[in-house]
């Protein structure tokens, strides 16, 4: 693959190690297929960019992969994973879909909002935690459940959330 020049792009995170670890999913799929990296390439670049995704950064990526900009976009913009403004250093997830529901997870959403005086979709003002509202998690039979960081919690309590977060440093 030609290695294209990435104008625009911040050259201190869109280096050649990142470059590398790209090329290294690129080379898992036939040839001319560059555009199925595009997911592991998006959380390399997030972990890479403090947790989020430029308009910029994203940018570059569909240069690098061969691809429409709207097409990571897409991929970007339709994956709760994916965050395109700056987050804290701990992202918390909620799944407030229906097992969730069922099993209480409106009285865990309101503690937890409480507790961080946060809402959904935003950011504590220390800068250490930002609260989304998911639609699912995958982990129905632990409902309710959250996620924080990449690590999964079920079967909440109030005092398994504060457990939770007073154990991150």
């Amino acid at each position: 693959m030609s290695h294209l020049q990435l104008t625009g792009a911040k050259e201190s995170l869109f280096n050649e190690s990142i470059r590398q670890e790209i090329d290294l999913w690129i080379a898992k799929y036939p040839i001319g297929q560059s555009q199925s990296a595009a997911i592991p390439s998006l959380h390399l670049l997030q972990d890479a960019n403090g947790g989020w995704l430029s308009e910029e950064v994203m940018a570059a990526l569909a240069i690098y992969l061969d691809m429409p900009a709207i097409s990571i976009f897409e991929v970007a913009t339709f994956y709760s994973m994916f965050d395109l403004k700056p987050v804290g250093d701990n992202k918390i997830n909620i799944c407030t879909n229906i097992s969730c529901q069922l099993n209480g997870c409106a009285d865990i959403v309101d503690h937890i909002q409480k507790k961080l005086g946060v809402g959904f979709g935003e950011t504590t003002a220390d800068g250490k935690y930002t609260l989304k509202e998911v639609e699912c998690l995958g982990a129905c039979c632990g409902a309710p459940m959250m996620q924080v960081n990449r690590d999964y919690h079920e079967l909440l309590t109030a005092a398994k959330i504060d457990q939770i977060l007073d154990g991150i440093k």
